[in-house]
């Protein structure tokens, strides 16, 4: 091809892939070994660089390594060939080798991946356990993903890049419908921030000990099911009473729920009643002073709740006592008394049965949660029991949690 005064030179693809762009002459590349050089089977690459560009091997390399008949019919052909490799070459060859695993230990930030513990986002929130108010406090405050790729914020579930991310709470073991918090949803935004505070009403020394908060981030989706981004769960007992303990966590996969617990002890929310034995009028004064987090049993998201009790055994089936229906809500507050003719010395013999029920207009009333409290009993209404007996005269409040398992058999 001939090529005329005054016109640049062309280089076609083929040619300019073949340049071997180094200080120097540019050279067209013989073999593409140049840029891999290789190495006999089991010889580390800094064997090469400990040789030395020129001079026999140093001792530590004066090793007898018996090669397969491939790699010595290889080595014997390279040999042959024109242009040998330089030691400089492969000197070079290797030292950028050992440059790029070098790059490769070193993660590039820009280009960081870690793991779903930090890509998934981190939650900042405070505890307090309110030992006087039976209140444990969850305040959400905000959440982000410290990943650059992000630019900051939580992983992005929507088209848009963005979430509509929004917290709820579980208590476990236990978790249903009945104990869970939730915060507002805030729309569009990968650095949410809440500045809300969720309270548990009804949280006992003995849920601090046994008990698991469970706090999750969701994006929530109009036409789809609310899609699941990150969770985080803190052991209620690293909590110190009335104290406020912060906590700025990475948020993990969903870890699977216990499936082996008993169904029959799936919480349905808490009550608190109070008991005082009247020694002037011969009476056992049982108060409902209120529910909190109960089961939403309507398509409304709510209850119709009323609560019954029992004394038994009941011979006479005349210790049923019930009280009025609160509409439309899953935190009633009663504040209801009830007197129950007894003598003192027959209480060890008896068992207070409380029923949690939903109110339904031309059909059964639905089952929502019931407790029992008495001799037989254990945990805090054993103990709650025996306080009314020891403290003649005195008002005993406590908070029950209310399960699916009917006490007895009884029917509304």
């Amino acid at each position: 091809m001939t090529q005329r005064k005054g016109e640049k030179p062309t280089i076609s693809i083929q040619e300019h892939m073949a340049i071997d762009v180094c200080p120097g002459p540019i050279q067209p590349i013989k073999q593409i070994s140049d840029y891999f050089p290789r190495y006999p089977r089991g010889l580390p690459p800094t064997a090469l660089l400990q040789a030395g560009p020129a001079g026999p091997p140093s001792p530590a390399l004066s090793i007898s390594i018996p090669a397969p008949a491939s790699v010595a019919a290889t080595t014997a052909a390279e040999s042959d060939r024109p242009n040998e490799d330089k030691p400089e070459r492969a000197c070079a060859g290797a030292s950028a080798s050992l440059q790029a695993t070098k790059r490769d230990e070193d993660p590039d930030v820009e280009g960081y991946d870690s793991d779903d513990s930090t890509t998934l986002g981190t939650l900042e929130f405070s505890l307090q356990y309110d030992q006087e108010n039976n209140a444990l406090h969850c305040t959400i405050n905000k959440a982000k993903l410290p990943v650059p790729r992000y630019k900051k914020g939580l992983k992005p579930m929507d088209h848009n890049g963005l979430s509509d991310p929004y917290v709820k709470l579980h208590l476990l073991p236990g978790a249903s419908k009945a104990n869970k918090l939730r915060t507002k949803t805030l729309r569009n935004t990968l650095n949410p921030v809440w500045s809300e505070t969720l309270t548990y009403y009804g949280i006992t020394d003995e849920d601090m000990v046994r008990k698991t908060l469970r706090i999750s981030v969701c994006d929530e989706d109009k036409f789809r099911h609310n899609e699941f981004i990150g969770e985080t769960r803190i052991p209620l007992k690293k909590l110190k009473p009335n104290q406020i303990k912060n906590f700025n966590n990475c948020l993990e996969k969903q870890l699977p729920v216990n499936k082996t617990e008993d169904k029959s002890l799936e919480e349905r929310g808490r009550i608190m009643i109070s008991l005082k034995y009247n020694t002037q009028k011969s009476c056992l004064v049982v108060g409902i002073i209120r529910c909190a987090h109960l089961a939403a049993m309507d398509a409304n998201g709510f209850s119709d709740p009323y609560v019954k009790t029992y004394l038994k055994p009941d011979e006479n089936k005349k210790s049923k006592h019930k009280t009025t229906v609160k509409k439309k809500t899953l935190n009633p507050e009663f504040n209801e008394e009830f007197c129950y003719d007894i003598k003192y010395a027959d209480l060890t013999k008896k068992t207070l049965e409380v029923t949690v029920w939903d109110y339904d207009i031309g059909k059964s009333n639905d089952f929502i949660g019931g407790v029992s409290l008495g001799i037989n009993a254990n945990g805090e209404r054993l103990k709650h029991w025996f306080d009314c007996l020891k403290n003649k005269d005195k008002k005993i409040e406590r908070w029950h949690t209310l399960t699916n398992e009917l006490p007895g058999s009884l029917n509304d």
